[in-house]
């Protein structure tokens, strides 16, 4: 970001949810209680797919990655929010505000894609199974996660640059618990019109592509669907999809609640509940989504934790660390 265009302000004062005591040592104890689960139960999918071997599939693959963006997204904001809710100074220096936006926009962006190559995945395996194996192959489940990552840049870069040719000589307080696009652009000196066309032009159609491709792709699910005459077959069906359904319905619920519309209609109170609910409520779901419902899940972590249990008692193994590679080995 050039600071050559930024004048007077050279850091941001971050208002939070609410100036009452009381209220912030309540929200300290609740985020940091999510953020622990989230930390907890993210790193506990990644780790569950990558030792049990039955879950190496593309399904699995995608959500290690979900959990990984999920873990990264909400590493983002809750620390910095945390040492906000406990401290009187809530300052944030120009660099690390504009850092915080951009990763929020790199992983938000990335997200939204990743939706959608799950979404792909579900239709390919339930409209195309006999040729699943071959659709999904490494290399395209790779090739997708790379493009998934590869648009969030772009996005995160094209905002990047538009919000470094803004200047900043007024207020320096963001009515926000971090750095979020539309309360920053309500700081800046600078006419800010044709950066928000830029902006909701490349937010919007990064939104819409990923939205049509989810809708396509259950549009043909649901037909699929509906032509198996098998009561226990469609519920079998459906219950594959049920967890990645619901957690589309929930991010972009409240990511269209909060950012398809003008920057002037910013609302502090519904706004911040909404960004609350995203950044930090969201990761902590999304593996309780996608484990308290899936019963691969549940066995794999049923015999990720028997073998926990059996190698320490292994006779041939005397060394610990031998009896966590051969744990893993045998996963």
């Amino acid at each position: 970001m050039g600071r050559r265009n930024i004048t007077q302000v050279s850091d941001f004062i971050l208002m939070g949810l609410t100036d009452s005591e009381e209220i912030r040592l309540v929200l300290f104890t609740l985020f940091l209680l999510i953020y622990l689960i989230t930390v907890l139960g993210n790193v506990g999918m990644i780790l569950i797919i990558s030792l049990d071997s039955r879950l190496h599939t593309p399904m699995y693959f995608f959500l290690s990655h979900l959990s990984f963006l999920d873990l990264s997204y909400s590493s983002v904001i809750t620390p910095k929010t945390l040492d906000n809710l406990l401290n009187s100074t809530k300052n944030i220096s120009y660099p690390n505000c504009f850092i915080q936006m951009s990763c929020f926009i790199f992983l938000g962006a990335t997200e939204c894609f990743l939706l959608s190559s799950m979404a792909y995945d579900r239709y390919a395996a339930i409209c195309n199974p006999l040729h699943y194996p071959i659709v999904m192959y490494t290399r395209r489940c790779w090739s997708l996660v790379f493009g998934c990552y590869l648009i969030g840049f772009m996005d995160s870069f094209v905002n990047g640059l538009c919000m470094s040719r803004l200047h900043f000589c007024k207020s320096n307080i963001i009515f926000h618990f971090f750095c979020d696009l539309s309360p920053i652009l309500a700081l800046s000196c600078t006419d800010t019109h044709d950066i928000e066309i830029i902006i909701s032009t490349f937010a919007g159609s990064s939104l819409v592509l990923s939205l049509l491709t989810i809708a396509v792709s259950y549009v043909s699910i649901l037909s699929t669907i509906l032509k198996i005459t098998s009561t226990s077959s469609k519920q079998k069906v459906f219950s594959t999809c049920a967890s990645h359904l619901l957690g589309v319905t929930v991010f972009y619920g409240t990511m269209i609640f909060t950012y398809l519309k003008p920057s002037k209609s910013y609302s502090l109170g519904k706004d911040q509940i909404a960004s609350v609910f995203y950044t930090i409520v969201i990761p902590m779901l999304n593996p309780l989504i996608y484990s308290l419902r899936n019963k691969e899940v549940k066995n794999a972590l049923s015999r990720v934790m028997q073998k926990m249990k059996v190698a320490p008692s292994c006779p041939i193994l005397c060394d610990p660390m031998d009896s966590i590679v051969h744990g893993i080995l045998q996963a």
